[in-house]
């Protein structure tokens, strides 16, 4: 039985994890399918490339409201998709040639499957570790609809590799993979209908995002709002029969209704792991399991499912499993978010709805982009920053931004909250770049 000091399932974030001074530890590292992960080959980095791509698009098409003379005449859908994967699928190969060269590290390319307390099978051999990192992230799930299963439908791991540009795009769903793809297809000229069963876009994020993003998007493609699918059909093209009574015709269709974990394709019961109510791996502070020697960390434990939780939490595993009497912990108590769509949106803390359930005392800020000379620049009459603070503390309790760079433009705001700042603090305690976007964030802030 082949037997290594670490095992590593998954080589997302979880390959991030050896560094320096694992030089002398035997480490393996499972990974069916290829390095790096969802990020990398199908998530985060990729439709950001698409994204911008995007962006240049719509800007072209919108020039006449600035007085330019820009046109929109078509997007290349094969160029745009090849200089994204052809940058990106030499890294994934590149990460794990680098892996298998090394002296200390087996790559096992296959699924790995518990068998026992810190012992898989891989391809029919059994392996053991004196430690074990669960790292397998998650996956797209499709809802049980009438006809799903039979049509050859796309999730986020294969839309952005179509061979050509949808004439008609239909995307079930109305989260942030939904918001973003939507923005793509769109801006690069395809016509596109959202599919929604909520009554506002983007669950989850606070009302007045929700609201004005759902307006922005319903007024530029269409959107089917508190709506269903009856029955699904193929037969060279799309039909979807709708709860509303109507019938949608489309060239390509988006399934884009969530994810799950992937622990139920490792048997992590017969381990010894717990798994909550939504099947994400439990783990105390450290990032231990319920098994011993067995961490946990990504999409797999965190619901959030974001890319820079997963590398924080690979830091902490780096230092952890090196230093068992000295373990670090995680803080995820502020933790960031952003949905790149058109326009961006980014938020962190809480949402004024949960403030409002919980009977928390806050005050209410909101400032419009159009308030700055910058947002006067741009023309933008959408944007807009809303704070959440405590009246007594003075802290800050929730940010929420839509509108051009907003990923950007919270940054402070996240810095402030982690570093204990008063919005007074933040406000007054420094001088911000007259005219930029920040203005935006220093006026809301002196609002309150």
């Amino acid at each position: 039985m082949p037997h290594h000091d670490l095992l590593i399932i998954g080589a997302g974030s979880g390959n991030s994890v050896v560094g320096n001074d694992y030089s002398d530890i035997n480490v393996a590292i499972v990974e069916p399918w290829v390095f790096g992960g969802t990020c990398l080959n199908r998530g985060c980095i990729p439709s950001k490339m698409f994204v911008h791509a995007a962006d240049v698009a719509l800007s072209a098409r919108r020039g006449g409201s600035l007085g330019v003379n820009t046109t929109f005449e078509g997007a290349d859908w094969p160029a745009i998709r090849d200089r994204v994967f052809d940058r990106i699928d030499p890294i994934a190969l590149s990460g794990r040639d680098y892996r298998d060269g090394l002296e200390n590290v087996t790559v096992y390319e296959s699924h790995a499957r518990f068998t026992g307390e810190r012992r898989v099978d891989i391809d029919g051999t059994s392996v053991s570790a004196d430690q074990i990192v669960v790292a397998a992230g998650g996956r797209p799930v499709a809802p049980d609809l009438p006809g799903l299963a039979e049509v050859p439908f796309h999730t986020s791991d294969s839309i952005m590799r179509l061979d050509s540009l949808p004439e008609h795009l239909v995307i079930l769903g109305g989260g942030f993979i939904a918001i973003e793809m939507a923005h793509v297809f769109e801006a690069l000229g395809s016509r596109v209908t959202i599919v929604h069963r909520g009554d506002l876009l983007l669950r989850g994020a606070d009302e007045s995002i929700r609201e004005r993003i759902t307006g922005i998007y319903s007024a530029r493609m269409g959107v089917h709002l508190n709506t269903t699918v009856a029955a699904v059909s193929h037969d060279g093209g799309f039909t979807l029969d709708l709860s509303d009574g109507s019938t949608l015709q489309a060239a390509q269709l988006l399934v884009a209704t969530g994810r799950r974990p992937n622990s139920d394709t490792l048997n992590v019961a017969a381990a010894g792991i717990d798994t909550d109510e939504r099947d994400l791996i439990t783990t105390d502070e450290y990032l231990r399991t319920s098994s011993e020697g067995v961490w946990a960390l990504g999409d797999i434990t965190n619901p959030a499912q974001l890319k820079h939780i997963a590398n924080a939490e690979a830091r902490i595993l780096t230092h952890n499993l090196l230093n068992p009497e000295n373990l670090r912990a995680v803080d995820n108590s502020i933790t960031p978010h952003a949905v790149f769509g058109h326009p961006q949106i980014a938020s962190v803390g809480h949402t004024e709805q949960e403030l409002v359930d919980a009977g928390t005392p806050h005050t209410v800020s909101v400032r419009n982009f159009s308030d700055i000379a910058y947002g006067w620049a741009m023309e933008d009459s959408t944007g807009f920053v809303k704070l959440l603070a405590d009246p007594s503390s003075r802290l800050l309790l929730g940010a929420h931004i839509i509108g051009p760079h907003a990923p950007t433009l919270i940054q402070q705001l996240i810095q402030g909250m982690a570093f204990g700042q008063t919005v007074d603090e933040m406000a007054r305690g420094q001088l911000y770049v007259h005219p930029a976007m920040p203005e935006v964030v220093e006026q809301a802030l002196l609002e309150l």
